[in-house]
């Protein structure tokens, strides 16, 4: 069996959950692998994003999110509705203090509490949201491509809309 890995940097834009087509990346790491059957593994090191499986939409709002993005974010704001107060206040218990004191003692710390600032942790519906879309996908790769359909499209999202940052997305292809 063969194995090859490919990690792709991405930025992610912060204000608003950043979606990001990686579809024709996955396609060229499965072209590059030489894996003829196997699978593709496209995967999401970060806690606050995820990876998904869509149907592209030609239809954009004026924010140049899919149509189908902003009903994906229309539907989990019910769920989990954008953090604006530091804990204890509001709807979420995370961050506590515990992991603020930890992260305050980081190296770069600065980047994460810039001036001390807690607000620029305020992310947990950005954890809840990543972990209920999850934070990988698995497709087929069958005579040397990915087997998807012709309107399907892979998807990487941040939803920390806490500020921009770069992001990286890993894909594994095995097989033979």
């Amino acid at each position: 069996m063969t194995v090859h890995l490919e990690t792709v940097s991405l930025m992610s834009h912060g204000g608003t959950p950043t979606y990001l087509d990686v579809t024709p990346a996955v396609r060229s790491a499965v072209a590059a692998s030489g894996i003829t059957t196997g699978t593709c593994t496209v995967i999401s090191p970060h806690t606050t994003c995820a990876v998904f499986f869509e149907e592209y939409v030609h239809d954009r709002l004026a924010d140049g999110r899919e149509f189908l993005q902003a009903d994906l974010d229309d539907a989990l704001a019910t769920l989990f509705p954008d953090q604006t107060a530091v804990p204890p206040a509001g709807e979420y218990r995370y961050p506590g203090p515990e992991h603020y004191a930890d992260v305050a003692s980081w190296p770069d710390a600065e980047a994460y509490l810039p001036g001390g600032d807690r607000t620029q942790l305020l992310n947990a519906e950005a954890h809840l949201k990543a972990t209920l879309l999850g934070s990988s996908q698995v497709f087929a790769v069958a005579d040397g491509a990915l087997a998807v359909g012709v309107t399907g499209y892979v998807y990487f999202v941040d939803f920390d809309r806490t500020r921009p940052r770069p992001r990286r997305c890993q894909i594994v292809v095995m097989g033979e």
